[in-house]
């Protein structure tokens, strides 16, 4: 109550909310006052809003027809039917279904929009109602409860909607039957107390994830009952069906229940039907201005918002976990406060903060969400106190990107402003205007933001009564709602398993927390630049999960620690080559003459030698000489294209040039005008110097190596690595991952590929054998060598041990262990290995980072790994962060950039500085200013237990028919199948515009069992298009696959969706039914009902189209067999089990 209201003040700044704003309209409306919404939520003052309201009346109410059935009626005729055309035979079904026949029948009409979804959603799901809300009371007595029960009848006979069911067989549109009388007609049980508690037994006899209550029958109310002896109480159990009741509607069913009991019914206002306001949401704003409105909304909105990847939207809440919070009372105040100051509602505030927990857990800066609407702001005369289901679901896009915060908080209030005018409209319509198409849901999240009161102890004892609780379920994985308790707020989180419900409270508190305190400190701030991740997590994922730093020496150099080696065991055999072999002592003294020689030549500290020497002692030796040395090793693979190592030569300008043979000849003619020296050379200058070790050269901070690795622009880019990241590599190998003394390790990779490096230096380190692999890689050979030289040891990618494994599993039964990188495991190939298995180490880094960042020990038990094997945790002194685009750390289960700091980040790209600031960025995380942060382009997330898991590179994701797709999920979806060996799956565009996903794969499965096996594991939008059978996967120099030798698919691997006409009777049925619902002229086999424009609402017509032509399915078998053909074939399954 405010003394006086000037004409500048604002509604919202003076403490006016949403549930005020329809008192308001309802008042205008009885003073002759109409107002466009819109018009009450942004007009800045009162001043504006009458302006509006003299400038035009466009917010009147429409014209809502009577009711023309009589009260006596005995027949009823399609022209007594004001807001529905029924032909006379659908009157009849009608009315054959209702007790006591057309006399009973006081009016018939559709349904409101909300409505339609929830009977969609009904019929989807066959176990159980999502939309049953379950409340549990306890009585004082029987007498108090029958009184009760009494109360509630009154109700029944006052109101239409609790008089309400619903029909839709046999007709051409659902509609809702209003009976003149029905009776509530309780379930009296007897429970034995010996079966546990009274309360608990009801509330899992009534539980909504198991029970349905015939909604063609009115009431939609079931009520249970049951003495409690051991408490001296009767229990009722109150299953209220969202088709009729709302919130509010709750609370108006209280109010009224209360003067029931009081025996004032008398002074109870008249009650209003429901039909004007179904009336309101046909006849008021056109279906042209919703797809107007919503389009200019939505139209650039191509694939779902789904927070932490929840898709499901067909859920029957049996997983669905809550919890609650209530804000801070200095919070709850500075909300008000601040929306009073920037004259928005406090609704306005929160649903702002939603949007940036939505945008960081999706990874979107463009969100979309489900709001739960009033409903009653349009809803007709006195829309406020009318019984019955007003409120609707619909989307709301905001912008969480680089606008201010106050500038951002005014625009999504604008934006709820503006979609209040829509309140009544279809959600199905708003999706239709969006880029996200059918079945793809176009949001997965809700907000329902609610004035409530504020509940004491006191208030759920009331005269003989005590309000036990109950709980509201949608299909919606994650639901968030707000309770607007006057002064405070109630957050009430509902989301599926594993995430927590404590979790997304806790967001949706920090999200409110940095948007009132920038609010009121930086009001221009970006607003995706507010980090809503909670302190708890942030702490564990920044650093608890990266606590890796360990006491090390850094002054030692890696010669140093051969140098001890080779003192401790100088005549152990330190490389092995088929008949050659060096004990550590002779590699020591060759590699030292060497050495000599080149420091002669001007190799020191952070100079480069190229090094292009096949697989060989000389290759150890001129790669220990190097180090020893102090300078950096550029590796080049010999077996490279002339061209390509013409190149690398050239930019990697190095001070000499170390080659063996022939390639001496090629290394001088690639131009490089330096000293070339061939290491097998018998009478070599550097075979007369010292024998000694040189000079301590080369300390942590210098390069160790440069590698070349592939290049986007098609120019390879060279990475700088420091000595100091080698040597932690090393200490992980060693100390970690456990390679030890009696170790012996097969090199089979080139000295190019950074994984090599390791398995060079490790068992040198160590005091093992290095044994160097036959080339070229034939895996008999291999195994072969395995078996004869006793390897314990194996560092490969994933790819080349598939091969081995594929050639005898048997044979790697003496591997101790067995180290893998680079691409993901398929843990199908490792399980055909017998038992006792080798130890295996999935390891992953990028060469940019020395290698190896994270390292996981898989479990014996394989089968647990059936959807990835998880890249583990960080190695010492080095730091994981997986970031969004705004370089803030993600919650975990969210898809991130995963980005490397620490030890082994090295120091960028050789010559390529513009990449170098681009991918090596500053460190944020990092007390050290100079530290650097390498984004390594792959995606991941953090799993629960500290582990990462891996989602693919970045330039692997696809976005295809508005879905953003991870192409390594579905290869590990795939590769799960029975014989199957090897699985690759690109998108590929043949034709311009047509961009389909193509599976290629290594094994004894044909591709339609291979598609069938898609189909059961991945979602519609995930299948593979295209299946190619491949005897083996082209390979890459360094044992990787090569993606672009994968051949294009034949004609007879595609799924054809070219016309092909029905085949049967069933087919033909269903196509004429299809062509005719979704206004087309003419339907394949092929085609899917949802491509050409199905929706949810046309599925429940189309299933009744189909009962009434004499064909039986459900609407959810047309949720997993969408396209013609595959219904057809379910149909007749079901007309067989029928018949």
């Amino acid at each position: 109550q405010l003394e006086r209201v000037g004409r500048n003040d604002n509604f919202f700044e003076l403490g006016g909310h949403s549930l005020l704003a329809v008192s308001l309209i309802e008042r205008m409306r009885q003073q002759q006052l109409h107002a466009d919404v819109r018009d009450l939520f942004t007009a800045d003052s009162l001043a504006e809003l009458a302006r509006h309201i003299d400038s035009a009346q466009a917010g009147a109410p429409v014209e809502v027809p009577p009711n023309l059935i009589p009260q006596d009626a005995t027949h009823i005729t399609p022209n007594m039917l004001t807001l529905v055309e029924l032909t006379q035979d659908e009157i009849d079904t009608i009315i054959a279904t209702v007790p006591g026949g057309a006399g009973n029948v006081q009016d018939i009409y559709p349904l409101a929009p909300l409505q339609e979804g929830i009977l969609f959603h009904h019929m989807v799901v066959k176990q159980g109602d999502t939309y049953l809300l379950p409340n549990l009371y306890a009585f004082a007595s029987r007498e108090r409860l029958e009184r009760f029960l009494a109360s509630v009848q009154i109700s029944i006979d006052r109101h239409d909607i609790l008089r309400t069911a619903l029909a839709w067989e046999g007709l051409s549109q659902p509609v809702q039957v209003v009976q003149r009388h029905t009776v509530l007609q309780p379930h009296w049980l007897s429970l034995d107390p010996a079966e546990g508690e009274i309360a608990a037994q009801l509330r899992e006899l009534c539980n909504p994830a198991t029970t349905r209550i015939d909604i063609r029958q009115a009431p939609l109310l079931a009520c249970h009952i049951a003495e409690d002896a051991g408490h001296g109480r009767w229990l009722l159990h109150i299953l209220a069906h969202h088709l009729a009741i709302d919130h509010t509607t709750l609370e108006l069913l209280v109010e009224e229940s209360e003067v029931i009991e009081q025996g004032r019914a008398a002074d109870l206002p008249a009650p209003l039907p429901f039909r004007n306001f179904v009336a309101q949401a046909r006849l008021g704003v056109s279906a042209q201005e919703h797809e107007a409105f919503f389009r200019n909304m939505l139209g650039g909105v191509d694939e779902p918002t789904a927070p932490f990847g929840l898709l499901d939207v067909q859920g029957d809440g049996h997983d669905v976990l809550e919890a609650s919070l209530h804000l801070p009372g200095e919070l709850s105040r500075a909300i008000r406060q601040q929306a009073r100051s920037h004259g928005v509602s406090a609704a306005s505030l929160l649903h702002l903060a939603w949007g940036l927990v939505l945008a960081r857990t999706s990874g979107r800066n463009d969100v979309v969400f489900g709001t739960v609407l009033f409903g009653r702001m349009q809803g007709g005369e006195q829309a406020d106190r009318v019984m019955g289901m007003f409120i609707n679901t619909l989307p709301l896009c905001l912008s969480i990107g680089s606008d201010g915060v106050g500038s951002s908080l005014k625009a999504a209030h604008q934006q709820l402003a503006r979609l209040l005018r829509h309140e009544h409209a279809p959600l199905a319509l708003a999706q239709r205007c969006s880029g996200v198409h059918a079945p793809a849901p176009l949001f997965t999240s809700l907000l329902n933001y609610r004035h409530s009161s504020e509940r004491t102890a006191a208030d759920g004892e009331i005269a003989g009564i005590t309000d036990l609780g109950g709980h509201e379920r949608t299909n919606y994985p994650l639901t968030l709602a707000i309770d607007d308790l006057g002064e405070g707020f109630q957050l009430t989180a509902q989301v599926a398993q594993p995430i927590a419900p404590q979790r997304i409270c806790a967001f949706m508190q920090a999200a409110v927390e940095q948007l009132v305190a920038a609010l009121q400190q930086q009001p221009n701030q970006p607003l995706a630049q507010l980090d809503v991740l909670p302190g708890e997590e942030r702490q564990q994922v920044l650093d608890v999960w990266n606590t890796t730093e360990q006491a090390y020496p850094q002054d030692v150099c890696l010669q140093q620690l051969i140098e001890a080696q080779v003192d401790a065991t100088p005549d152990a055999i330190a490389v092995s080559q088929g008949e050659v072999q060096l004990s550590y002592a002779e590699l020591n003294a060759r590699a030292n003459q060497l050495a000599h020689h080149l420091i002669t030549l001007g190799v020191g500290p952070d100079r480069r030698v190229a090094v292009c020497v096949e697989r060989s002692v000389e290759l150890v030796i001129a790669l220990l000489a190097v180090i020893k040395a102090g300078g950096a090793y550029v590796p080049l693979d010999p077996a490279y294209p002339g061209e390509r190592l013409a190149f690398m030569l050239e930019d990697s300008a190095p001070t000499v040039i170390l080659a063996k043979g022939d390639w001496t000849r090629v290394a001088a003619e690639a131009g490089v005008d330096v000293p070339v020296l061939d290491v097998a050379q018998a009478d070599a200058p550097w075979l007369s110097a010292s024998l000694d070790n040189p000079p301590r050269l080369g300390l942590g901070q210098h390069l160790a190596y440069v590698i070349y690795t592939s290049g986007s622009t098609g120019r390879p880019k060279a990475a700088q690595v420091l000595r100091q990241g080698m040597h932690n590599l090393l200490d992980w190998y060693i100390d970690d991952a456990g390679l030890r003394a009696d170790d012996h390790i097969l090199l089979l990779s080139s000295h190019s590929f950074d994984l090599t490096q390791k398995n060079i230096w490790g068992p040198l380190r160590v005091g093992g054998q290095l044994h160097l692999g036959v080339e070229p890689f034939l895996p008999e050979a291999i195994l072969q060598q395995i078996k004869d030289e006793g390897i314990t040891w194996l560092n490969m990618a994933p790819s080349a041990f598939h091969a081995l494994v594929d050639t005898d599993a048997s044979a790697l039964q003496g591997l101790r262990t067995v180290v893998l990188g680079g691409e993901p495991i398929q843990t199908a190939k490792l399980k055909q290995i017998p038992a006792p298995r080798p130890r295996f180490i999935n390891s992953y880094g990028p060469t940019e980072c020395s290698d190896v960042v994270s390292w996981y020990v898989l479990n014996d038990n394989l089968d647990q790994y059936s959807q990835s094997v998880p890249l583990g945790r960080p190695v010492r002194h080095d730091r994981l962060y997986i970031l969004n685009e705004q370089q803030q750390a993600t919650p975990i289960g969210v898809v991130g950039e995963i980005c490397v700091g620490g030890i082994g980040v090295g120091i960028g790209y050789f010559n390529q500085p513009e990449l170098t600031a681009e991918r090596f960025i500053p460190n944020p995380f990092s007390t050290n200013t100079d530290a650097k942060l390498y984004k390594t382009g792959d995606l991941g997330r953090w799993l629960a237990d500290g582990t990462i898991e891996y989602l693919g590179r970045n330039d692997f994701q696809v976005k295809l028919r508005g879905f953003r797709i991870e192409l390594g999920e579905i290869e590990a979806k795939l590769g799960t199948a029975q014989d199957i060996q090897e699985v690759a799956v690109l998108a590929r565009e043949d034709s311009p515009g047509d961009k389909r996903l193509v599976a290629y794969y290594v094994g004894a499965l044909d591709a339609e069992a291979l598609r069938a096996h898609a189909s059961a594991q991945l979602p519609a939008y995930m299948v593979p298009a295209a299946y190619v059978q491949l005897e083996f996967f082209p390979l890459t120099p360094n044992g990787k696959l090569d993606r672009k030798a994968l051949p294009a698919p034949s004609g007879d691997a595609w799924v054809s969706r070219g016309y092909e006409a029905p085949v049967g009777q069933i087919e033909e049925t269903l196509a004429t039914l299809w062509a005719d619902l979704l206004k087309v002229e003419r339907v394949g086999r092929q085609d899917n009902f949802f491509e050409l424009g199905g929706h949810s609402l046309l599925a429940v017509s189309l299933i009744e189209r189909m009962r009434q032509a004499g064909l039986h399915a459900e609407v959810s078998t047309l949720l997993s067999s969408a396209n013609l053909r595959e219904l057809a074939a379910a149909t007749k399954e079901i007309e067989e089990i029928l018949l």
